[in-house]
């Protein structure tokens, strides 16, 4: 493979019958062939900035033209709300650096079971540690369904659209700014669910509930308005809100409740008829990525599943919405994420996992794994927390080696990368059938309402067709 030119991008537009002279339009071409696909994957990843840009917005047009087409889980959800379909909890999926080819095993599982109901995610953070921006993201997503050939509704999201507190009490109207403009790329990119996420701002220091809750509301509130401001014509983003960081104290009913009594009033207050939140992610006992002890074995984990379905059942009688969020969940066995489903969960993030999978693969080679740890420990040590030994600052930090280790994986030899591919696609398999959601299809046939939104034209494309 290897990255391809602006020129060369060029003449795989015209031989796939792209009209440039009319700005590009995709109307009448050609699926691109699999060699072709990969080459813009690639370069999507890796090449030059007007390559890249040109990749991405091919990449986003030809999947468009597939009928590939990035979509909100709004309705689907709420559909779940009013009791239209139960016993499954939609797995999120944070893919970090290699995400061509790890998203080419999603979908190749997903073809085999019939899946649809599922979502791609991305935080702000792995979005700076990965090198890997919105735009980026949501390219290689796509270039694998067109890879695979998938056809219908993709869900990408954004995770933890957070409130950083210290900046907040430092200027708020900065950190709103910043924020706001997160978002705007986001949706630009395509994401069209968003998890916002002012938890962070939660004071158990008040005397009350609802004085703790209030500012998280009023942020989520503030930004759920600022969202609908800028959501394509056609679109309704699904959006999330958070009552309690994960890892911190376990969520209570009654947070939910207060929560959602000053939310509520805040969303009114601005007037007019604004779609609110669709879910709540709460903690229930999990840590983000699993808890690593000295010994370099992982913690075991007590999920509250009683909590998830009490929260979840309210959420839907008393809120109209779909369900509870759980975070921090990759880690755990198939036996505890094959409960989610029965406690009427929404959603569940699934991260570390993945990447522990990629790094710790037998076929990796130890080269690769050495530079991965030779990297962290060289470029993340102040990051170390005074209490972590060496096994457990590499099993938290080590996934912000990506962003010099993208070029590295797409340079492994084929036989390699389609064994970590294979292995990637069996974790996927047993994800999705833990979580119930194969046989999906027609479930997202139903209820989700893909709009297509075409992206910005490059520049390049401007100047051939003028």
């Amino acid at each position: 493979m290897g990255c391809s030119t602006v020129a060369a991008l060029i003449e795989d537009l015209r031989s796939i019958d792209v009209d440039l002279a009319r700005g590009g339009d995709f109307s009448a071409s050609r699926r691109p062939p699999p060699d072709m696909i990969d080459r813009w994957a690639e370069t999507a990843a890796l090449g030059e900035p007007d390559a890249r840009a040109l990749a991405i917005w091919a990449i986003r047009e030809a999947a468009l033209a597939a009928g590939i087409v990035p979509a909100s889980v709004q309705e689907l959800y709420l559909a779940r709300a009013a009791g239209r379909w139960e016993g499954r909890t939609v797995p999120a999926m944070n893919l970090r650096g290699w995400s061509y080819q790890t998203c080419r095993a999603v979908f190749r599982a997903a073809r085999a079971m019939d899946a649809a109901l599922f979502i791609f995610e991305q935080a702000v953070a792995e979005s700076i540690y990965a090198a890997q921006p919105p735009v980026e993201y949501t390219a290689a997503v796509l270039a694998a369904a067109l890879r695979e050939g998938h056809e219908g509704p993709v869900f990408l999201q954004a995770d933890h659209d957070q409130v950083n507190a210290a900046a907040y009490a430092r200027d708020s109207a900065a950190e709103i700014a910043r924020l706001e403009a997160v978002m705007r790329e986001q949706v630009a990119a395509g994401f069209y669910s968003i998890d916002i996420d002012a938890s962070t701002v939660v004071d158990l220091s008040l005397p009350t509930v609802r004085d703790q809750q209030r500012l998280n509301a009023e942020l989520t509130a503030y930004f759920t308005r600022f969202v609908r401001s800028i959501e394509p014509e056609g679109v309704t983003i699904s959006l999330g809100a958070e009552i309690g960081e994960v890892g911190h104290e376990n969520t209570t009913p009654e947070e939910l409740r207060e929560f959602m009594a000053v939310y509520r009033e805040a969303l009114a207050a601005g007037g007019g008829t604004i779609a609110p939140v669709s879910k709540i992610s709460i903690n229930t006992g999990t840590h983000h990525g699993g808890k690593m002890l000295p010994d370099g074995t992982l913690a075991p984990v007590n999920v509250d599943y009683e909590l998830v379905r009490t929260i979840s059942d309210l959420c839907r009688s008393e809120y109209g919405m779909g369900g509870a969020v759980q975070h921090g969940a990759s880690t755990l066995s198939g036996e505890q994420l094959a409960r989610f489903p029965g406690t009427g969960a929404i959603e569940i993030h699934l991260a570390l996992g993945f990447n522990n999978l990629i790094f710790d693969h037998p076929r990796l080679p130890q080269a690769v794994k050495d530079e991965i740890r030779d990297y962290t420990f060289a470029n993340h040590a102040s990051e170390r927390r005074p209490d972590e030994n060496d096994v457990q600052f590499l099993y938290n930090t080590r996934k912000k080696a990506w962003k010099v280790m993208k070029k590295r994986f797409w340079e492994l030899p084929q036989d390699i990368q389609a064994d970590i591919m294979a292995s990637l696609e069996e974790m996927f398999r047993n994800m999705f059938t833990w979580m119930n959601v194969g046989g999906t299809r027609q479930l997202v046939r139903e209820y989700a309402r893909p709009v297509k939104v075409h992206a910005a034209k490059p520049e390049v494309i401007a100047k051939i067709a003028r």
